[in-house]
């Protein structure tokens, strides 16, 4: 029998202090993450960033949280019975940091020839090989699906429902997760390529869209524009709405919930904007369920 992990990122248990530290662990230890060396980033990871960034970063958590729990783990956990329901066989979803682990989401699975989703639609080393580093020897995995068909049309689906609901603004930025801007060529030019098929779908002109970056971690250049820069200049230049959308973003999470709707909204007012809007990921919508049954069945992306 056939069987499918579905396996995002990750998400602390609690927004609490030491669930925060525990998760930030094992995540920043992660040589995929932070390719350092060990002798000189385990002393700073542990004797500084540990220290200080898990109270800071609870409070954040503690303003997104939910009485059901972390919204990354619910619509993780949700998009994967949606996905059982729809195909018809064993679906399991796992956490690359955190729980459920990778090893008991296999377990679960074990008598089932597995395909593995890591729910990163661009690819990227710290990502992708984070997920495919913690499988069997062999286990067919999801590389990215970036260009495919049925996500694009699932992500227009989606903000064309936003619109309909909440009215449409003169400009839409698209922010993706950013990464050090060494090594991270090709993910950008997924990132871009991604974006520049969703504003196709849209029927966006060049000047009604633009692609950001978001959630720069230490002193190194990353991938640039900068996502809350960008937000204030565009602020500043006197377009007072703006609708922001995460593609690169399956399920809602600290980075969109927080880092966009909360923080990247306030600098956007502060600076003269009026009107934001942070559109939805993608989550349980139907659109997103029928796109991964087709990257599930082998189509490929043109």
């Amino acid at each position: 029998m056939k069987g499918v992990l579905l396996v995002n990122l990750g998400t602390p248990s609690a927004p609490t202090t030491e669930a925060v530290r525990r998760y930030l662990a094992e995540f920043l230890a992660d040589r995929r993450v932070v390719p350092l060396p060990r002798w000189l980033w385990l002393p700073i990871l542990h004797g500084i960033v540990l220290r200080t960034r898990p109270a800071k970063s609870a409070e954040k958590y503690a303003q997104i949280w939910t009485p059901e729990g972390s919204p990354l783990a619910l619509h993780t956990a949700r998009q994967a019975e949606l996905l059982k329901l729809r195909l018809g066989i064993p679906v399991a979803h796992a956490m690359r940091y955190g729980e459920p682990s990778i090893a008991s989401a296999l377990q679960q699975l074990k008598d089932c020839e597995v395909t593995v989703v890591p729910l990163y639609p661009q690819y990227s080393a710290s990502a992708t090989e984070s997920v495919t580093d913690k499988l069997p020897p062999g286990m067919a995995a999801i590389r990215e699906f970036h260009a495919h068909p049925a996500y694009i049309a699932a992500l227009a689906a989606n903000v064309r429902r936003h619109w309909r609901e909440r009215g449409r603004s003169p400009l839409l930025v698209m922010s993706f997760h950013g990464l050090p801007k060494k090594g991270g060529e090709q993910y950008a030019t997924q990132c871009i390529h991604t974006a520049t098929l969703l504003a196709g779908k849209l029927g966006l002109k060049e000047s009604e869209w633009r692609v950001t970056f978001q959630s720069r971690f230490g002193y190194a250049e990353w991938l640039q524009p900068y996502t809350e820069a960008t937000l204030i200049d565009t602020a500043k230049e006197g377009n007072t709405r703006v609708d922001v959308a995460c593609p690169g973003f399956v399920s809602d999470c600290l980075e969109t919930l927080e880092e966009i709707g909360i923080t990247a909204k306030q600098k956007f007012l502060q600076a003269g904007g009026r009107e934001f809007h942070l559109i939805a990921c993608l989550n349980e919508s139907q659109e997103w369920i029928d796109a991964l049954a087709e990257i599930l069945s082998g189509r490929a992306a043109p």
